[in-house]
């Protein structure tokens, strides 16, 4: 069982420490401060983005360009999720009350997301990035993430993990209703903070989105808005996340290097400019993030060029790619991965 806890920055470093170093660089550049200018913008163009996107899906009706209304609001939601994501790590706003009520409105009422079951399982992929035991992130629940994990394989992990490169981007179109399911099963956690206010917004938001879509459009077009929304939804936020980590060196039983090197070593930027930064909610300086979870988004990419310096004079691997070749790396370390369940198919020549 689970124990429900907000996501905050690190503890305080240990002075003398190379991160405490590192803290006190990005500090005088006052890279710390809150920006609630751009929170108020970005809030409101997603805001306006929402309910733009469900009057367009009114107002097209019963036809089938109503499909393309279900692809524009499965990018929407992935930014409604981002800004969760942001509340979340206290970006946005100093007090705890504040996040928590921003964050299940966006996140329970907004996404169908269960925002105390996400909330719980991101500290802990904060806490060990990539580290197999204590990362959920990293869960053989489905897929496997490294030859030891494909060697203890069972039922759905083993079948899938011998073409799991392969399958990745299709499961993803899972992933959206894996969200609302997981959300869902957690409330039958006692340690989930506030369960019945979570549970009430997310059958609100379940009853509302379900209720629309067949009030408006006849059931077969309904059912067809529902695949194409949350499939997209899924493949939106797994394009995301899955450059973040995936294919980057994984931590075992007691391999716990200092808090930089954790943070650092573990994670992949995706390079880009500004396009890539309103795509990816700024989570492309994923390195950046997990060293400074607290620091607003639109400072992430000012700090990369210190955080990257400062890594370079300690001889610590800084990992910068494009998005594709993140892609490509992560789909190889997952082909890697799933070797074992491969070779154990092939049959002993006589």
């Amino acid at each position: 069982m689970t124990t429900h806890t907000a996501v905050r920055p690190p503890p305080p470093p240990t002075s003398g420490s190379d991160f405490a170093r590192l803290s006190k660089k990005i500090a005088d550049a006052g890279l710390m401060g809150r920006r609630p200018g751009y929170y108020t913008a970005r809030i409101t163009a997603v805001a306006a983005l929402y309910a733009g996107g469900w009057t367009a899906f009114v107002l097209v009706g019963a036809s089938w360009w109503t499909l393309a209304v279900a692809a524009f609001l499965a990018l929407v939601f992935g930014q409604v999720a981002l800004v969760a994501h942001d509340v979340a790590h206290r970006q946005v706003f100093r007090r705890r009350k504040a996040s928590e009520i921003s964050g299940r409105i966006a996140g329970n009422a907004g996404i169908g997301m269960g925002y105390g079951w996400w909330q719980d399982k991101h500290t802990r992929h904060h806490a060990n990035p990539n580290h197999e035991e204590l990362d959920p992130d990293l869960n053989p629940d489905v897929l496997v993430w490294s030859q030891k994990q494909a060697r203890a394989a069972k039922g759905l992990p083993r079948l899938i993990g011998r073409t799991q490169a392969f399958t990745f981007f299709p499961l993803l179109t899972l992933e959206g209703f894996n969200l609302h399911v997981a959300g869902v099963r957690a409330l039958a956690n006692r340690s989930l903070k506030n369960r019945t206010l979570e549970g009430t917004l997310l059958i609100a938001h379940f009853a509302v989105y379900l209720a629309a879509l067949f009030l408006v459009l006849p059931p077969g077009m309904a059912i067809a808005f529902l695949a194409v929304h949350q499939c997209l939804f899924g493949v939106y936020l797994g394009s995301i996340f899955a450059p973040n980590h995936k294919g980057m060196p994984t931590l075992t039983g007691k391999d716990r290097p200092d808090f930089l090197r954790r943070q650092v070593l573990t994670s992949r930027n995706v390079s880009g400019g500004w396009l890539t930064d309103l795509a990816l909610g700024g989570l492309n300086h994923q390195i950046e993030h997990h060293l400074f979870p607290s620091m607003p988004s639109p400072h992430l990419r000012k700090a990369k060029a210190i955080v990257r310096h400062y890594c370079e004079e300690l001889g610590v691997d800084y990992v910068e790619t494009g998005l594709i070749t993140s892609y490509r790396q992560a789909l190889t370390s997952l082909h890697r991965a799933g070797a074992p369940l491969r070779q154990a198919r092939v049959p002993v020549q006589g």
